[in-house]
């Protein structure tokens, strides 16, 4: 897989015939390895090693409903109370980030409301704290640890 703009970690990999599988210890099974679950992997871990999220707090591919269909946020990251606190939305490394892109994120957080939203193709990232009392949210440079978020 391409390297991308994220700590590494120690993956496990298998092959079965033609396909490549990763295993997702936050889903606890292989799935299959694509460009887009490379950069959701990286992401978790990368939250789980290097902001403090405790790993029951990860969600991966949560379903939500936006706009009369169901959806999967690629990473939702719940707060010590349960409620989401984190959306991160993943593409493939070869997948333009746009305006689009930042919108289908936006969209997804209107049913989450969460503090702060990511859109990666995990060699670019925007970050996001997004403040729904006052309708603004604003570019971070970078996550607060975990401990930080209120």
């Amino acid at each position: 897989m391409q390297e991308i703009n994220l700590p590494g970690f120690s993956p496990l990999f298998k092959n079965s015939g033609q396909r490549k599988y990763i295993f997702d210890s936050f889903r606890k099974k292989f799935v299959t390895l694509t460009p887009e679950e490379w950069v959701r992997q990286h992401w978790a871990h990368y939250l789980l090693n290097n902001i403090g999220v405790p790993k029951g707090l990860i969600g991966i591919e949560v379903s939500l409903h936006a706009n009369n269909m169901r959806k999967r946020a690629d990473i939702v990251v719940f707060d010590k109370s349960q409620n989401p606190a984190l959306i991160i939305e993943c593409k493939a490394p070869g997948v333009q980030l746009t305006e689009q892109t930042c919108l289908q994120a936006a969209n997804y957080n209107t049913v989450f409301k969460a503090k702060y939203l990511i859109v990666s193709n995990g060699l670019q990232h925007f970050l996001f704290a997004i403040d729904f009392e006052n309708n603004v949210s604003m570019r971070l440079s970078e996550l607060p640890h975990f401990e930080n978020w209120q």
